[in-house]
């Protein structure tokens, strides 16, 4: 029972990361590639800065790490012309470096100034039902987080960012300054990724190097499971479905590890069963369209 209430716990605190993945695929259309290096860097800012004693500011810090990430993606794309995937590429090589330099090792262990360990240590918890408060911390600050980015994307702004995505060359012609909204809006998934890296690094009490591994294809992953259970249907339900796909996903990998699906090697094949829950994800719903599709053409023979 602790290895999925460990996972639902996890799944919120990485639900900020498939938020942010969510508004660059889905709403700007733009495989941002970024994403792991502003996870990383985000976990890196938020030690730093909580290992000299500004627990909660590290998060703020953390969020305007992954905004200048996104600001540097965007400007390369808008401004020098780059390639939406090179540009990304780019700077996840970048910050990879810059992840070192912030932290001065590959790891850096700050738990005694983690937000959660005061937060236990505060109320007096311990144990099992450590792991049941901080499920509540991620649950609440993930839903908050959530509520505040669908109705950011109701505003003005919002709108213009969400238009941008859908069709630049009619916002241009609107009079809408489309680099600015196109690097807005990844500023902000950036932010939210880098926020999650730092809510993932307080959660474990450290930040290191190999946090960011992995991270845009787990984001995917959670946004692709939240549409094959919602749907496509409008953009607030996008967001929620990114955050209960980021859940789903992490029970599945824990029931593919408690059940020892493949084993032994169950949790050295995470990134496989990553692969295989995508590709099913993808696959079953193109089978499903396929046979609509035949049974429709038999129909329409039928009646011929």
């Amino acid at each position: 029972m602790q290895v999925y209430i460990t996972a639902i716990e996890e799944g919120f605190l990485y639900g900020l990361l498939a938020l942010g993945i969510y508004i660059s695929l889905r709403i700007l259309n733009i495989p941002d590639l970024t994403s792991e290096g502003s996870f990383g860097f985000g976990s890196a800012v938020a030690a730093i800065v909580a290992a000299q004693g500004f627990s909660f500011l590290s998060f703020a810090a953390a969020f305007l790490a992954g905004v200048l990430a996104g600001i540097v993606t965007g400007l390369l794309q808008t401004k020098m012309k780059v390639h939406p995937v090179l540009a990304g590429i780019i700077t996840m090589s970048g910050l990879y470096s810059i992840n070192l330099i912030v932290r001065g090792s590959s790891n850096l262990n700050f738990n005694d100034n983690s937000v959660f360990t005061k937060f236990f240590d505060l109320i007096g918890v311990s144990g099992m039902d450590k792991k049941i408060v901080g499920l509540v911390i991620g649950a609440v600050v993930c839903i908050a987080v959530t509520v505040i980015v669908i109705v950011f994307f109701r505003t003005h702004l919002g709108l213009c960012i969400r238009a941008t995505g859908d069709n630049p060359d009619m916002v241009k012609a609107s009079s809408v300054n489309v680099d600015f909204s196109l690097i807005f809006g990844l500023a902000l998934a950036n932010g939210l990724i880098a926020l999650s890296g730092a809510l993932v690094s307080h959660y474990l009490g450290l930040s290191d190097q190999s946090f960011s591994n992995g991270m845009l294809i787990y984001g995917l992953a959670a946004v692709i499971i939240g549409e094959a259970i919602f749907g496509k249907r409008s953009v607030a339900l996008g967001f929620i479905s990114a955050v209960v796909g980021s859940v789903v996903y992490k029970i599945i990998v824990a029931f593919v590890i408690d059940v020892s699906l493949f084993g032994k090697n169950s949790e050295n094949l995470m990134k496989l069963t990553c692969a295989i829950i995508v590709a099913a994800t993808l696959i079953i719903p193109e089978i499903k369209k396929q046979i609509e599709n035949g049974k429709i053409k038999k129909e329409a023979r039928r009646n011929a």
